[in-house]
């Protein structure tokens, strides 16, 4: 009994912030006549303003994110063309990643690396973890197991260690950079800077999810290697 409770908790920690968030993007994505442009436009209008005009803007289909390499803002389709709250904040939001990466921030330039390693973790793990069981046979040693099972938890650590510095990445984007440019800029009404801030709170939710998801995927290898 303990331990269903125990589950609910972890599942209501981890999923409850990202169910929040994609309800309050939804709410605020309402098409707002009283918005002079689209996200992507006031993304443009921004970088422009803010003498970046190398960096580029474009729609995806990979989820609104700012690529440092590319020097490339990235905005959903919605987010894109649609002139609604969500999207204009969303649009400001990487920006401030882009102005971040310009004025060299160094936990971004430290993200930006870590992603790059812990791409190359993972799929040096996943290879290690799928050939454990080759490796013990062939070999007939268990330490090789082990060895090969300590490499593929040691890349899930890497997982971990990229979210938990992602967190004040995008804190700084969102609270430092995007909500004092619009509202000096008075990019949004004053009736709105409340729920731009609900927005952005919501955004960096659902990287605390992850953050404590990677979290517990780390805690099961560990629970599994002492078996």
């Amino acid at each position: 009994m303990h331990i269903l409770i125990l589950l609910l908790i972890l599942v209501v920690i981890i999923y409850g912030p990202q169910i929040w968030a994609k309800k309050i993007l939804t709410k605020y994505s309402k098409h707002r006549e009283d918005f002079p442009g689209t996200g992507g436009e006031l993304a443009r209008h921004l970088l422009d303003k803010l003498n970046m005009s190398h960096v580029k803007v474009e729609v995806t289909e990979l989820g609104d994110h700012y690529d440092p390499i590319e020097k490339t803002v990235r905005l959903s389709q919605a987010n894109w063309s649609n002139k609604s709250l969500t999207a204009v904040v969303t649009a400001a939001h990487e920006v401030g990643h882009a102005i971040q990466d310009q004025s060299d921030y160094q936990p971004l330039q430290a993200r930006t690396k870590l992603i790059g390693i812990a791409q190359m973790a993972e799929k040096i793990g996943a290879g290690l973890m799928m050939m454990i069981p080759v490796i013990a046979i062939i070999a007939r040693v268990p330490a090789a197991g082990i060895l090969m099972f300590l490499g593929g938890f040691a890349s899930l650590g890497a997982s971990v260690v990229v979210h938990f510095v992602t967190l004040p990445v995008e804190w700084d984007a969102s609270f430092k950079r995007a909500l004092p440019i619009l509202a000096k800029g008075q990019y949004i009404p004053a009736k709105d800077k409340r729920a731009a801030r609900r927005i952005l709170t919501a955004c960096a939710l659902t990287y605390v999810a992850s953050s404590l998801a990677s979290l517990l995927n780390l805690w099961r290898w560990i629970a599994i290697l002492r078996r």
